[in-house]
């Protein structure tokens, strides 16, 4: 089970140093990633927010990078497209996030476990679901198929599949940050603990900035 974000192809950017990437694969997070794959999920979790603020909320800066960051740093409920993907290496069947559960809702897979509740991930026409029948957990790959692959696995498997990708989150926090002070001087803090709410993490203790 690895957490993976969404990606589109970094067309033009240039605020800071991105990898290339093929737009709509998914790139894995945790802390073995490149500086370069990392501005790249910066980009991305910044990019999903930048939608334009209205209401109560504080206006976008002239200031470019400061505009591309507004969302991030000012909404209340971010998103990140992607979720957690689970891949059953004996059958190479693999189980993607849907378009209805992102990365900000991955404890969503704890209180499956917990409580048994059918878990959907998306809809028509691609619907990824999880469902407990006892000790025993069904992935449906496509449940608009009635022939879908599917990938079954204890409940105790998927704890500890939960639980690495829980620290491979967190590792990728902490990696973030201190992405975050060297490109992002300034602006360290609050893109790190935005970061931190949007995988719903704690926030990692930061040095003071210069």
């Amino acid at each position: 089970m690895q957490p993976v974000l969404e990606i589109y192809a970094p067309d033009g950017f240039d605020l800071w140093p991105v990898a290339e990437i093929q737009s709509f694969a998914f790139l894995p997070l945790s802390g073995e990633l490149s500086p370069a794959e990392v501005g790249t999920a910066m980009m991305r979790i910044a990019g999903c927010n930048g939608i334009d603020p209205h209401g109560d909320r504080p206006p976008q800066q002239a200031d470019a990078l400061d505009s591309f960051l507004h969302g991030l740093l000012t909404f209340d409920n971010l998103f990140a497209a992607g979720g957690l993907r689970v891949t059953d290496n004996s059958t190479g069947v693999t189980f993607l996030p849907g378009c209805c559960d992102g990365l900000e809702d991955w404890r969503d897979w704890h209180q499956f476990v917990d409580d048994g509740r059918l878990l959907g991930f998306g809809h028509d026409p691609v619907s990824p679901v999880a469902e407990r029948f006892g000790d025993t957990v069904r992935l449906t790959v496509n449940a608009e198929q009635s022939d879908s692959p599917v990938i079954e696995l204890s409940v105790a498997e998927l704890r500890h599949l939960l639980a690495g990708a829980e620290r491979d989150l967190a590792d990728f926090l902490a990696l973030a940050a201190d992405w975050a002070s060297r490109h992002l001087p300034g602006r360290c803090a609050p893109v790190t603990a935005a970061l931190a709410r949007v995988l719903d993490l704690p926030a990692p203790a930061m040095p003071p900035e210069p």
